[in-house]
């Protein structure tokens, strides 16, 4: 046994829990779901394991559901208990709750009924796969899971071309391929990326290549297990205002002012008010 029990003070205690293998787990969220009075999961079954795992017991508590669909009466149970001075811990499926996983409202709603509520930290597949990538990690941006459409899809993406960091997603083995066919064509072929994979486990596996590269290698194949996708930010080339003021004269050539200055700030990605003030600089020559 590596766990101790200790005396929790009353409040909510967000558990950490392993990606993959299951000595990832701490010391201290051992600890704490030694010695919680009342014990809630998104997956109780997986918890019951790891518990059962490291050898600690129940001692007759039984561990609450509380997941994306159990609504405000699975909550409404947690926050009584909260109510009632008693310590709970919580804990999501795996990795670090709350990062793309159910807590939220629990959480909010108990800080603002004025409850004590901390974390014991842990394992995050976002950032192990920021470590294991080998794209900046100065800043990055994660956007969890991107929507099943296709058309969403790529509007999420396109909303995210500019961030100045290193995009991070989770995605699906089923819609990985597709996915990042739409991060290629939205964001360019050439940016580089990785495709993190079973991050921790047996078949842990780490791709790097540009955003083109992954979807073409990824095009008809299957691929199985929990998945990081990373794409750098963007790169853009240095814009000179004489360039700009020679794609303006080209596009008055053919276009009114308003239209040209709406080709030339989409060509280049800029604002386009100062755009349009300097074609009705040139348009007047």
């Amino acid at each position: 046994m590596n766990f101790q029990k200790v005396r929790l003070g009353a409040g909510l205690y967000f558990v950490a829990t392993p990606i993959g293998a299951a000595r990832d787990i701490t010391l201290r969220a051992l600890d704490v779901l030694a010695s919680a009075d009342v014990i809630a999961a998104e997956d109780t079954r997986s918890l019951r394991r790891l518990m059962e795992i490291h050898g600690v017991p129940l001692e007759g508590r039984r561990i609450l559901a509380y997941h994306d669909h159990s609504g405000a009466g699975a909550r409404g149970k947690i926050l009584d208990a909260l109510a009632e001075g008693k310590s709970v811990a919580y804990a999501s499926e795996a990795g670090m709750p709350l990062i793309a996983d159910p807590g939220y409202d629990l959480g909010r709603q108990a800080a603002e009924a004025g409850h004590m509520v901390t974390c014991a930290p842990g394992p995050s597949a976002a950032l192990m796969a920021l470590t294991l990538a080998g794209l900046p990690t100065d800043a990055f941006f994660f956007s969890g899971f991107l929507p099943n459409a296709t058309g969403a899809r790529r509007a999420r993406i396109e909303a995210l071309r500019d961030v100045p960091g290193t995009l991070v997603f989770y995605e699906s083995p089923k819609r990985v391929a597709a996915c990042l066919s739409d991060l290629a064509e939205v964001l360019g072929e050439d940016r580089q990326a990785a495709m993190c994979r079973e991050l921790t486990k047996k078949f842990e596996e780490v791709r790097r290549g540009s955003l083109g590269e992954l979807a073409a290698a990824l095009q008809g194949q299957t691929v199985k297990g929990e998945i990081v996708l990373l794409v750098d930010r963007g790169h853009s080339e240095t814009i000179n205002e004489s360039d700009i003021e020679e794609a303006l004269t080209r596009a008055l050539e053919t276009h009114s002012v308003r239209d040209a200055a709406d080709l030339v700030s989409q060509m280049y990605k800029l604002p386009r008010r100062p755009i349009y003030q300097k074609a009705l600089k040139l348009g007047k020559r």
